[in-house]
């Protein structure tokens, strides 16, 4: 280190501290500036002083530049720092979908929000003020949900259309349908929320049915909410209808699991038109149609076996993948039995053909005892699976689309676990079918997201996606020339750097 006299336009003399690095000087402090020499001889004092105090205390050691950072940061607080990453990601492709088309921040944020951090509406809006610099009162939030519906569920649906036709080049001729049951934490109930016939055994709580209908690859397209009593079947019909009806689609094949087959189903659908492919329940077929289909066995994997059914072809498809399945479900099932036979806890009252109870009969008046001989041959349906259609579709082909029934199942899946569609927390009618309407808002963009990181063949999943997004962050730093703040990203490592970027190359 030295020190230097360095005059200036002025005709004052600055006192500078430098060092030599990499053979430049580098400044490390400017004392101060004099016109008088004994007041730069005081400067140059100082500067000795200041130097003497650095060889004993390194850490001190710090250009004008890093102090002026340090400087800087100082004058920063908690405040000024918040999470970029879901506006940067989630918020683009809200946007690309078109749902800012919806003039609403409110609905914004709690979208958003709800693909973040899935939290009660309570703990959102610390959400939104912690790391977004959002500040809201829950008493908004609750107005907003009272009108969320009627306001915007038309136009919610009217825009996932439109990005899902586009998603599959305008090219929407097949849907899948389903439902799921949405159960609630409280003992009261109203006319949507009746107690009814749960798919996952909570009869006591009140619950309603969830609709949704996707196009391939799993695209969003509608939902509906039916009350508890409903039965599964009776609302396929009506829901497809409205929607063709309002975005005026040609008939498209319609494609649903066994719980929409109905006598009543099948006839409507072909009186109004529609080729369907619907899951059969081949054990439940007529004792000729069983045993034709019985005759086949044992099967070669990939076996398929067309049979007529009423003027219908019902196809049965059989796999070893499924085959393996099956019986390992009859073998637990079996041994579950059995422990609940050496426990003393099955009756006369689990006489039933209710799942594998189809398995005990009574011995004598009051004895219960398995039927193995029944287990046994029921290994003749395992790897079996049954479709209806009235479609010409060649077997390989049906199969195929109903193949992507999965797509819907997992759109349930995500509601229920990633996105916690399932208890819900709402006490009223409106606010319960608001929070469904934000849910499938972000189902889609996250369905949206996958799509591109699977284009990408990226190693980041929907999960890993997310909590990345919970580790981008901003500051705003004060321009002190110009008086105003400018958000700064900060810096990124690989993983936000490559989400980042396929976001920005589709969005």
């Amino acid at each position: 280190m030295f020190i230097r006299e360095k005059k200036n336009k002025s005709g004052s003399v600055s006192i500078q501290i430098l060092s030599k690095e990499n053979g430049r000087n580098v400044l490390l402090k400017t004392m101060g500036s004099a016109t008088k020499r004994p007041e730069i001889e005081a400067l140059k004092l100082q500067a000795q002083h200041y130097m003497d105090e650095l060889k004993h205390q390194p850490s001190l050691l710090m250009t004008e530049q890093d102090e002026q950072i340090v400087k800087t940061i100082q004058t920063l607080s908690n405040s000024d720092v918040s999470m970029a990453g879901p506006e940067l990601i989630f918020g683009r492709i809200y946007d690309w979908i078109g749902f800012n088309q919806i003039k609403n921040d409110l609905f914004r944020h709690l979208v958003l929000a709800r693909l973040t951090f899935p939290l009660s509406k309570l703990k959102t809006v610390s959400y939104l003020e912690r790391y977004q610099g959002v500040q809201l009162e829950i008493s908004a939030i609750y107005r907003f949900l009272d009108q969320l519906e009627d306001k915007y569920k038309e136009q919610l649906e009217q825009i996932s259309f439109m990005h899902t036709k586009r998603m599959l080049d305008n090219q929407i001729h097949i849907v899948f349908y389903d439902m799921t049951t949405l159960h609630f934490e409280t003992e009261d109930e109203d006319d949507l929320r009746r107690t009814g016939f749960s798919k996952v055994g909570k009869h006591t709580h009140p619950q309603i049915y969830l609709g949704l209908l996707v196009g391939q690859q799993g695209y969003p397209i509608a939902y509906d909410i039916y009350e508890g009593k409903s039965y599964e079947g009776n609302t396929l019909i009506p829901f497809i209808e409205r929607i063709r009806q309002k975005f005026n689609l040609h008939k498209p094949v319609v494609v649903a699991d066994s719980g929409l087959l109905s006598k009543h189903n099948l006839i409507h659908l072909e009186t109004l038109g529609y080729p369907y492919i619907i899951g059969a329940r081949i054990k439940s077929e007529n004792e000729q149609l069983k045993q034709a289909m019985l005759a086949y066995y044992p099967y070669n994997d990939n076996q398929i076996i067309e049979l007529d059914k009423e003027g219908k072809r019902l196809i049965v498809h059989y796999s070893h993948e499924r085959a393996y399945r099956d019986a390992d479900n009859r073998r637990k099932g079996l041994e579950r039995l059995e422990k609940r036979i050496r426990t003393g806890q099955l009756t006369k009252g689990h006489l039933n053909k209710r799942g594998y109870n189809k398995y005990l009969r009574l011995q004598g008046e009051l004895s219960i005892e398995i039927d193995y001989e029944k287990f046994i041959q029921d290994k003749r349906w395992d790897g079996l699976k049954g479709y209806i259609t009235n479609t010409t579709l060649p077997p390989k082909e049906l199969l195929a689309h109903y193949g992507q029934l999965w797509q819907i199942e997992r759109a349930f899946r995500i509601s229920k676990t990633d996105l916690r569609i399932r208890p819900i927390y709402h006490r009223l009618e409106h606010r319960i079918r608001a929070h469904i309407a934000l849910v499938f808002a972000a189902y889609s963009i996250s369905k949206t997201l996958e799509t591109v990181l699977k284009k990408e063949h990226s190693t980041l999943s929907l999960k890993r996606a997310s909590e990345i997004t919970q580790t981008m962050y901003q500051v705003d730093i004060m321009l002190p020339d110009l008086k105003q703040k400018q958000k700064i990203l900060l810096g990124m490592d690989k993983e936000q750097q490559e989400l980042l970027a396929i976001c920005q190359k589709y969005f």
